[in-house]
């Protein structure tokens, strides 16, 4: 019995879930929730205010920036990711 833990970063069939996003798509999905919508004013932009001010409070709120911010936040780890393993 073989006792030696198997990474699957080894396998060459693996791949990190960040290489597996499409850079374009993941660009303008990032791009759409960092001012969707425009009118009054982008969500996004809303909610850090409420953030710094101590109002986001409601759940809603909270999970609303969650939303907007999650793309931005998987462009900036694989923009890290990618200048990481560049030789």
């Amino acid at each position: 019995m073989d006792t030696q833990p198997t990474s699957s970063s080894t396998s060459p069939r693996s791949a990190h879930w960040l290489d597996r996003i499409s850079w374009p798509i993941l660009l303008v999905l990032a791009g759409w929730l960092a001012v969707a919508p425009l009118v009054p004013e982008p969500h996004l932009i809303e909610k850090i205010r409420m953030l710094f001010a101590g109002t986001l409070v409601r759940l809603i709120d909270i999970f609303d920036l969650f939303l907007h911010t999650t793309p931005l936040v998987v462009v900036a780890l694989k923009v890290v990711r990618q200048f990481h393993r560049s030789p």
